[in-house]
């Protein structure tokens, strides 16, 4: 059976091993294929990342399609059942990096363009794509860069579509209209070293910083809001010792995360994770690392064309969340006012034998059409 357009270019992006920040030529195969519809491509390269900003007319309202070409490594390929860049159909899906996350959406979103300027020449407003492959790395060469040049040049923005795989079990059952911000910490409690025997001549980091963490996970940050379950403080590691079962450690050191909601800023967090600890008289040190502010588009525009297209498509009506890890839309959201995340089920992402049904490939290309015909027919 001959594929379908969306399906062949989704595997031959796949066949391209872009591991991140290493593009391989996805982005010029994507300009190659915007060109001729009247898109001017403009390729943003920042220490090595390869950025596409592709535009096609002036007017407003710009809507923006969204997306990265790298994806992580494959991890260890004699566990993938075929080669993790040779995209293989098997038992009803595509398997290979990238197929859900995200080169399937990005084939589907090229070909809807296609398909909506051959149908409609004389659309309103302007399209454009923004494509990084930066995503899955640092992402501090990639959409924030574009979007900081964007924002220099006065380029507004009023809508932008993220492909990211959002939905949870069939095609559209879910769309994310928001994320959590992410806002880490390395705390350093120092003690005095010594003999475990005569602990009056030392002093134990671990006694001293447990009363200060109990009540860090008991503390309510906030209560979160329509949109977001409450912020949520987590250990992730934990270390101090010398090795040995009778010396008692010179420091504790927590690594911790906050997933934060609109409910909360990054500032506020910070000063009453230091109250706590001030207040139980802690020797310490505390860095803090922001990797991304919440966002959050309300019920509007953007959210309901997209909850329309894809009940049109699929008679599935859609649900909005802000669950998940962090993306690209954090920096997006700077510059415009509604983003929405949507893409295939994300259940096999950065796994073995990463894949996508094939039955959801060319509904997921309709339903980014009729996205773009909602807002621009």
């Amino acid at each position: 059976m001959t594929p379908s357009r969306t399906l062949a270019l989704s595997e031959e992006l796949i066949a391209l091993s872009s591991v991140t920040p290493d593009d391989r030529g996805c982005q010029q195969r994507l300009a190659a294929l915007l060109s001729p519809l009247g898109f001017e491509c403009e390729t943003i390269v920042s220490n090595g990342v390869t950025n596409l900003w592709a535009r096609k007319g002036t007017a407003a309202p710009l809507f923006v399609l969204a997306g990265h070409t790298d994806v992580v490594p494959a991890g260890p390929v004699d566990q993938w059942a075929s080669q993790p860049f040779v995209p293989t159909r098997r038992d009803g899906k595509l398997y290979g990096r990238g197929a859900a996350d995200m080169k399937t959406s990005i084939a589907a979103m090229v070909v809807a363009c296609e398909e909506f300027v051959r149908a409609h020449p004389n659309h309103k407003g302007s399209i454009a794509f923004l494509v990084t492959s930066d995503e899955e790395g640092p992402a501090t060469d990639g959409t924030v860069v574009v979007c900081k040049q964007l924002a220099e040049r006065g380029v507004r923005i009023d809508y932008c579509l993220v492909g990211e795989p959002t939905s949870a079990h069939v095609l559209g059952d879910m769309i994310k209209n928001g994320r959590r911000g992410s806002l880490s910490g390395r705390l350093v409690v120092k003690g005095v070293q010594g003999h475990i025997a005569y602990p009056q001549l030392a002093r134990n980091p671990i006694h001293q910083a447990a009363p200060a963490l109990a009540e860090l996970v008991a503390e309510r940050w906030d209560d979160g809001n329509e949109y977001y379950l409450p912020t949520s403080w987590q250990m992730s590691n934990i270390h101090a010792g010398a090795g040995a079962n009778n010396v008692i450690p010179g420091a504790l050191t927590i690594d911790f995360n906050f997933r934060f909601s609109t409910a909360s800023t990054a500032d506020g967090l910070e000063a009453r994770v230091h109250a706590i600890l001030d207040r139980h008289n802690l020797d310490y040190e505390l860095t803090w690392t922001l990797s991304g502010q919440p966002f959050l588009t309300p019920r509007g525009t953007l959210s309901d064309a997209v909850s329309a297209a894809i009940h049109a498509e699929t008679g599935v009506h859609t649900e909005l969340s802000t669950t998940g890890g962090t993306s690209d839309g954090r920096f997006i959201a700077k510059i415009c006012p509604q983003v929405i995340e949507f893409g295939p089920p994300n259940a096999s992402i950065h796994k073995i034998d990463e894949h996508i049904e094939v039955r959801f490939i060319d509904p997921l290309k309709n339903i980014y059409r009729r996205t773009l015909e909602n807002l621009l027919a």
